[in-house]
């Protein structure tokens, strides 16, 4: 794994093609009808409902690209699982002069969430532990200074 690539995990996949259906369906649908409700207000100058929609169907679109683009870039992962840290490893850590575990799972970009405990591979955080094992010793800097962590588990 090259932790330079864009990676998703199976479930951020299966979550994006159901986004894209909705967008492609329902949502792009719903769009072309409020534009031809706003058409038949008449002159499309001075028409706020109209140019809205319209800025609105911009960034449906813009999304559909996107979600596209991943789907068709990102390299799909399972699980990770083994010793050494990778893409849908979760990794139990402690801070230097800490006795506070945590957990966190290493995802893709697109994927990461702080709050879930998620950190992306691209992160500084997440390319530090990226390729190490249990009981190697890590450090990234923060805007605080340099961040020491120890690896107590890798699943």
């Amino acid at each position: 794994m090259d932790k330079k690539d864009n990676y998703i995990t199976e479930e951020k996949k299966n979550e994006l093609e159901k986004e894209l259906i909705d967008l492609k369906g329902p949502k792009r649908k719903e769009i072309l009808e409020n534009l031809e409700y706003a058409k038949s207000l008449g002159d499309l100058s001075e028409n706020a409902e109209y140019h809205q929609t319209r800025e609105e169907q911009g960034k449906l679109e813009e999304r559909i690209k996107r979600i596209e683009n991943i789907l068709q870039s990102a390299h799909v992962v399972s699980g990770g699982g083994g010793d050494i840290v990778g893409i849908g490893s979760s990794v139990v850590v402690q801070k230097e002069d800490s006795t506070e575990q945590k957990t966190y799972k290493i995802v893709g970009s697109e994927e990461a969430n702080m709050a879930l405990g998620k950190i992306s591979n691209r992160s500084p955080f997440g390319e530090a532990l990226f390729g190490k094992k249990k009981n190697d010793l890590v450090s990234f800097k923060t805007p605080n200074g340099v961040v020491n962590y120890k690896i107590l588990n890798v699943s």
